[in-house]
């Protein structure tokens, strides 16, 4: 009888960001644990970090604002590297706003506050990684409606459970902040863990 392995659940708390090493072919689920939490995403090529997953390459890609399920988000030398396979949220995510960061705070009046830029630094790091710049993330369940050119900041529309899977197309290496936005209402305003489920 062939052995069933248990999927490994790693719990990312609110604020914070955590980075794991995903094999190509094998997928993982982003779930917002409690509801209405952003996930900043960022994919970086395990055997060379400086090609990681670009948001502008995949939208003009796609020529969409974001991946439909069977589409890939691809790298900056524009070679596919994270397919969307599932989606069982309301299907609202963003991959225009820059990821949080401590500039970002000291505008909105708070200075020393957890942002998504260090939580990707602090992640990578414990993987011996440096970056020079903080890529544009996949900012999963967040909720930013264009009208007309003009942008809002609404709050996350997932619901405890809901999320996202999607499938390595090489080896990478993962990081997922749960995003320490709380002047903002983006995650209601009150940041919570979200969970990376790898299968």
């Amino acid at each position: 009888m062939r052995s069933v392995e248990t999927p490994t659940v790693l719990t990312v708390p609110a604020a914070t960001g955590r980075a794991v090493l995903v094999e190509r072919g094998r997928t993982f689920r982003v779930v917002d644990v409690e509801g209405g939490q952003v996930g900043d995403l960022f994919a970086f090529v395990a055997a060379d970090p400086s090609e990681h997953v670009s948001a502008a390459h995949t939208r003009a890609r796609l020529d969409r604002l974001f991946p439909r399920p069977g589409e890939a988000f691809v790298s900056t030398l524009r070679r596919p590297l994270l397919e969307l396979v599932a989606d069982d949220t309301p299907g609202v995510h963003d991959m225009l706003i820059a990821a949080c960061d401590p500039a970002r705070y000291a505008a909105l009046g708070a200075t020393g506050h957890a942002s998504c830029a260090e939580n990707l630094r602090t992640a990578l790091a414990e993987h011996g990684v440096a970056l020079d710049v903080v890529p544009q993330p996949i900012n999963l369940f967040m909720n930013i409606p264009v009208d007309a050119g003009a942008l809002s900041w609404r709050p996350a529309l997932t619901r405890p459970g809901e999320g996202v899977t999607l499938r390595a197309l090489d080896d990478l290496l993962v990081v997922l902040s749960a995003c320490p936005q709380d002047l903002v209402e983006i995650n209601g305003g009150r940041p919570t863990p979200l969970a990376i489920h790898l299968n």
